[in-house]
């Protein structure tokens, strides 16, 4: 497995692994796509045996992004990396790959923000993802009903000093 910077290349690819994970995941078109790469602190691919196997894409607060889940997040703290999405291939599941890429934003936030945070869906029920995100030290700080009509769960992992609520 190699783990290393998205690039144009790579975009076809995670276009595809995203539209494959909806509901579980907002759908994703290339435009928008094109717009979120400059907002993004981290967006990295895993790829095996030359085969896109998972994404992951992360911002830092004061960006334009009109999540609903990212704006909670930066009114409620002054320093974090928001995981916007992470995607691994049904095909790749159970090999480590989304271990691996958060043990790699975790590195890359050390030096930027005390805490990961992310969020994941109660409804649809995503009971795999929350499992595995409780299981790498996240813990649920709040829930928010969105208009879409999904349920959140919204956790934060910390990753360096304190977490500081704003």
């Amino acid at each position: 497995m190699e783990i290393r910077d998205a690039g144009e290349r790579d975009y076809a690819g995670v276009l595809a692994l995203n539209e494959a994970e909806v509901p579980h995941v907002s759908s994703l078109t290339l435009e928008e796509l094109l717009e979120l790469v400059p907002q993004f602190f981290y967006f990295r691919v895993a790829w095996v045996d030359e085969v896109c196997a998972g994404f992951m894409a992360a911002l830092c607060p004061g960006q334009k992004y009109p999540s609903l889940n990212y704006r909670w997040f930066c009114e409620q703290y002054p320093s974090f990396v928001y995981i916007d999405r992470i995607v691994v291939s049904p095909q790749f599941k159970g090999m480590g790959i989304g271990r691996a890429l958060y043990a790699d934003v975790e590195r890359a936030a050390r030096s930027v923000a005390p805490i990961l945070t992310c969020e994941v869906n109660l409804q649809p029920p995503n009971p795999a993802s929350i499992q595995f995100h409780q299981k790498i030290g996240f813990a649920e700080v709040g829930q928010l009903d969105r208009d879409d009509g999904k349920r959140v769960s919204l956790m934060v992992k910390a990753v360096g000093s304190q977490i500081q609520p704003s």
